[in-house]
C-alpha cells in the first residue's frame, strides 16, 4: 500500500507553505491511522519533565508541557526505548523549523525520500490556546485538514520552531486574514524572539526550546537538497533528564 504523507500548511502572509510531515506506514495509511489511539503512560507526572536532544551541533534541552498530557507521555514513552536514537531532522527550512520522528530516517541512503514513517497510532489533538508557536516551541506534525479534520497528531514526528520575527503591522493583517486575534504574550514573543504565528490553532504545541535556540538556528542553516533534507545528516539523540 502507498504510504500516506502527512503535510504541515503553513499559511503566512505572503505566500503558503507547506511542509511534508508523515507518520504513517504501509501498514496503516489515510483514515486507518485516525482511528487508532496512541499509548498512555501509566503514571501522570505532575513536574515538567525534561529532555535533552544531542546532535552534532549541540544540545537541545526541552521541556514538554503538562497541559498536553497524551502528547507528552507518549514522547516520554518513545524517548524511554530509544525511538528517536538514530533518526535524522530529516526535513529543515531556514527561518521556519526543524522537522524529525521518522524512524525510516535510520541509516538512510543519501537522496533517499523521508517523512513517511512513524508508528501505528495517531494522538488526538490538544490545541491549548494559550501555548504558541513562538521561536523554540515543540510541536506534533500531522496530516492536513482535507484528509484529517480532527487534526490528530503523528505518533512520532515533531518539529521545532525556529521562524522569523514579525511586525505588528503583519500580525494585524494576519489576525484580519484569519478573522482571531493574537494574546499580547503572542504579540510580545512574535515582535521579539520570533516564531511561527499562522500555525497557531492549528496543530499541537507540546512543549519549548529552554536551553540550545542557538543549535536549532545551526541546524535550521545547514545545506539542504531538494525535499528540505539537510545534505549532511544531522542525527539525533534523545534522553530523559528527570
Amino acid at each position: 500500500m502507498k504510504k500516506t504523507p502527512y503535510t504541515l500548511f503553513a499559511a503566512s502572509l505572503f505566500s503558503m507553505i507547506m511542509l511534508m510531515a508523515s507518520c504513517g506506514n504501509a501498514r496503516n495509511t489515510g483514515s486507518e491511522q485516525q482511528s487508532e489511539q496512541a499509548p498512555v503512560a501509566e503514571t501522570v507526572q505532575q513536574s515538567e519533565q525534561l529532555v535533552k536532544i544531542t546532535t552534532d551541533f549541540g544540545e537541545i534541552v526541552l521541556k514538554l508541557y503538562n497541559e498536553t498530557p497524551a502528547h507528552r507521555d507518549n514522547f516520554v514513552k518513545l524517548v524511554e526505548e530509544g525511538f528517536y536514537d538514530g533518526t535524522l531532522f530529516h526535513r529543515v527550512i531556514n527561518a521556519f523549523m526543524i522537522q524529525g520522528g521518522d524512524p525510516s530516517s535510520k541509516n538512510a541512503q543519501p537522496g533517499q525520500p523521508l517523512g513517511s514513517g512513524g508508528p501505528d497510532y495517531t494522538i488526538q489533538a490538544e490545541i491549548v490556546p494559550g501555548l504558541f508557536h513562538k521561536k523554540g516551541a515543540l510541536a506534533a506534525a500531522r496530516l492536513g485538514d482535507q484528509a484529517n479534520p480532527e487534526r490528530r497528531s503523528s505518533g512520532s514526528q515533531f518539529y521545532i520552531v525556529q521562524g522569523r520575527v514579525w511586525t505588528p503591522e503583519e500580525l494585524d493583517r494576519m489576525e484580519q486574514q484569519r478573522g482571531m486575534a493574537f494574546s499580547p504574550e503572542q504579540r510580545q514573543a512574535y515582535t521579539t524572539i520570533g516564531g511561527t504565528p499562522h500555525l497557531d490553532a492549528g496543530y499541537t504545541v507540546f512543549g519549548e526550546v529552554v536551553e540550545g535556540l542557538d543549535v536549532v538556528d545551526k541546524i535550521a542553516a545547514v545545506q539542504t537538497a531538494p525535499g528540505d533534507r539537510p545534505v549532511q545528516d544531522v542525527a539525533m539523540k534523545i534522553e530523559l533528564l528527570k
